[in-house]
């Protein structure tokens, strides 16, 4: 048996030129999270990270919280689906067109329904990745990182870790739409550099936990 841990990146820098840099409080989050990995004995032996920026930036900073120097192999398999491409295309095929000065709560209910959208149209190959390919390349991910001997973390995002959580709390579906609704709800809770552990083992992987965040204080919790 081994645990395969996933890490969702810090917060990003929502609002900013480029949404791809850890805030400060996102850098802050990781640095937590290292040292309390490091606290509990929870050390891995090996990590692995998707390829954006705020993958990397996290994995640095719970290197850092880890005081040692770490590496992490780079796996885009990890990447987020491409939210501002889906978002898009969401915008021309149905009108709905989000005020480029919207706040955070204004921005998740248009992103919760774009989301809504490019699960439902399953058919529609205009979306550069189809919701059932992203959750293939989700699955994908998770088997290679699951090959490696001995504690694994991985580094990746929230949608990523959404979809693997659905696809193992519903073990056996292969609809992807059918998972649609689980992977929005998951999707909409995950706390920043949150910790979610999965089981592998002979007969598969298995969620053990989902979302857990003990390491950080109030003041550090963020959702996007």
């Amino acid at each position: 048996m081994g645990i395969l841990t996933l890490v969702r990146h810090g917060q990003a820098s929502f609002g900013a030129d480029d949404y791809d840099v850890l805030s400060a409080t996102g850098r802050e989050q990781a640095r937590v999270l290292g040292r309390w990995l490091a606290a509990h004995g929870d050390r891995p032996e090996t990590a692995v990270r998707g390829g954006l920026r705020r993958h990397r930036e996290t994995w640095e900073g719970i290197a850092e919280g880890l005081e040692g120097p770490g590496t992490a192999t780079v796996d885009p398999a990890w990447d987020e689906f491409d939210f501002l491409s889906v978002l898009a295309h969401y915008g021309e095929v149905t009108g709905d067109v989000l005020d480029h000065g919207a706040d955070r709560r204004v921005f998740q209910s248009y992103f919760e329904r774009g989301s809504a959208h490019w699960i439902a149209a399953a058919g529609d190959r205009a979306y550069p990745e189809p919701f059932a390919d992203f959750v293939a390349r989700s699955r994908r991910a998770l088997a290679a990182a699951a090959a490696h001997p001995g504690p694994t973390v991985a580094v990746t995002s929230g949608g990523v870790i959404a979809a693997l959580a659905a696809a193992l709390l519903v073990p056996g579906t292969e609809d992807s739409t059918a998972l649609g609704g689980l992977w929005e709800r998951l999707n909409t809770v995950i706390v920043n550099t949150s910790v979610t552990r999965v089981l592998v083992g002979p007969s598969g992987a298995r969620l053990l936990t989902f979302n857990e965040h003990p390491h950080l204080p109030r003041d550090l919790i963020t959702y996007r």
